[in-house]
């Protein structure tokens, strides 16, 4: 939602607004509102206006604007288009029980209290000491609306709603009105879920005679298996996730891009100036476009490839760092991790994979770890090319191809051993694995006299 946002904002020269709906109180999460900001601020799409930045129609907080809400109830009322309700929350349940039990076609409040004064309905059972308002809706409420996505939207007949709890907080419908309003909001981007609500929105700005926005209604995002995405079950629905995973933040804005344009392959990577550029509600895709990981990691190494050696390294630094993957790293391995960066770069998907490839040449040799079995699974001649390598290792020009064609030249010509067989031994030697990042390009990192350590150490072990 942030996204198109803010980029129809900038399309049209408008500005994009957070603000924070708090008027659920029991649902309020601890560190939820932090977590907003900080993830809006890591994607690049920071609102103009916010309750951090402030802005001409603070405050951004809901539930720091609840005198303002409460003359538009009153009027609301005295217009006859809401009522007092004094049903206990019991009541209420037993409603929906019998509703429910009875299987009826039409559910909801039964107007109980519509009509009555506090002392005629204080007479009748399911009695609360503190009553809400509801919206009275008419027999002729609009069940039919303009989407600028969609078309024409039909949406099914609402009925009382809630519109100021016994709290004293307003609900999500009549704060999110009044707030559009008195902001200046005049495009409302949301989720398809609020359909349904569209309608009573539609009254409460026509009771009110205010001018209506334009909607939009997103569609949602699935899973593979074409589930709802949900925060509690797909960890990626939190957007810090992909920050700790090591994906860069313009990948998953162009990622969320193209799940807003599902099926826009001409365009897979875009920057987010091209996106605003060629905006059009138009293309928005209404079938919920599938949440795919696999197109994402496609994505993420191709903006990784695209970054200058530098670059990535100083990426991968900062990563490593933020996430305690590596604790104040020396000015000597910083350069090693500079100069071992094009190594990986072109196979690289995540910032969280470079170090763990790279550890091998970030570590001091007497560090560097061979696990046992490792070692006795080297071959008979294992011995043989060690001893072969040392030598090579030794004299040669220590340059990536020069290693590559002397070695070559010593073991596979001159002892006739299979390039599969032949570098194996070398290569656990150097790095300690069976597989890594391209040897010959290891041991010019790591230079001559590490590479030698290296496979002598080896050789002492066999």
């Amino acid at each position: 939602m942030a996204l198109f946002d803010l980029a129809w904002a900038r399309k049209t020269g408008g500005q994009f607004v957070l603000r924070i709906e708090d008027t659920d109180q029991n649902r309020l999460v601890a560190g939820s509102e932090q977590q907003i900001y900080d993830s809006l601020d890591w994607l690049g799409l920071s609102p103009d206006e916010s309750p951090a930045k402030g802005g001409p129609y603070a405050p951004y907080k809901q539930s720091q604007r609840l005198e303002t809400y409460r003359p538009f109830v009153e009027q609301l009322v005295a217009d006859g288009h809401a009522y007092y309700c004094w049903c206990s929350s019991e009541r209420l349940a037993e409603l929906r029980e019998e509703q429910n039990r009875q299987k009826l076609s039409t559910t909801g409040y039964d107007r109980l209290c519509y009509g009555k004064t506090r002392e005629e309905r204080a007479a009748l059972p399911g009695f609360s000491e503190t009553p809400v308002v509801r919206m009275l809706i008419p027999d002729d409420a609009p069940l039919e609306f303009d989407d600028i996505i969609r078309g024409s939207v039909k949406a099914p007949r609402p009925d009382d709603q809630v519109i100021l709890k016994a709290d004293g907080f307003p609900t999500y419908h009549l704060a999110v009105v009044v707030d559009d309003h008195l902001m200046g909001i005049n495009t409302v981007v949301r989720g398809e879920e609020w359909i349904s609500s569209t309608p009573k929105h539609i009254l409460l700005y026509r009771w009110l005679g205010w001018e209506l926005p334009a909607f939009a209604h997103m569609p949602l995002l699935r899973n593979t298996d074409k589930s709802k995405i949900s925060k509690r079950k797909n960890p990626a629905a939190r957007l810090m996730w992909f920050k700790e995973q090591g994906y860069l933040p313009e990948a998953v804005r162009n990622f969320l891009q193209l799940l807003g344009y599902a099926g826009d392959e001409e365009h897979e990577v875009s920057t987010f100036e091209e996106f605003v550029e060629n905006f059009s509600w138009s293309k928005v895709n209404t079938v919920g476009p599938i949440f795919d990981l696999k197109k994402l990691d496609w994505l993420n190494g191709a903006y990784l490839r695209s970054l200058s050696a530098d670059d990535l390294a100083d990426q991968i630094a900062a990563f490593a760092s933020d996430t305690g993957q590596w604790v104040d790293p020396n000015d000597e391995q910083l350069a090693v991790l500079r100069q071992a960066v094009p190594i990986i770069q072109e196979r690289l998907v995540l910032l969280k994979d470079a170090l763990p490839q790279l550890d091998y040449l970030l570590e001091s040799d007497a560090n560097l770890v061979i696990e046992p079995t490792t070692v006795s699974e080297l071959p008979d001649n294992a011995a043989e090319i060690l001893d072969a390598a040392i030598e090579v290792t030794g004299s040669v020009d220590f340059d990536a191809a020069s290693i590559q064609a002397d070695l070559r030249e010593k073991i596979v010509d001159g002892m006739g051993i299979k390039p599969k067989f032949a570098f194996g031994p070398i290569r656990i030697a150097i790095s300690g694995r069976k597989v890594s990042p391209p040897l010959f390009e290891s041991m010019e990192i790591l230079g001559r006299d590490s590479s030698l350590t290296r496979l002598r150490s080896l050789r002492a072990q066999i």
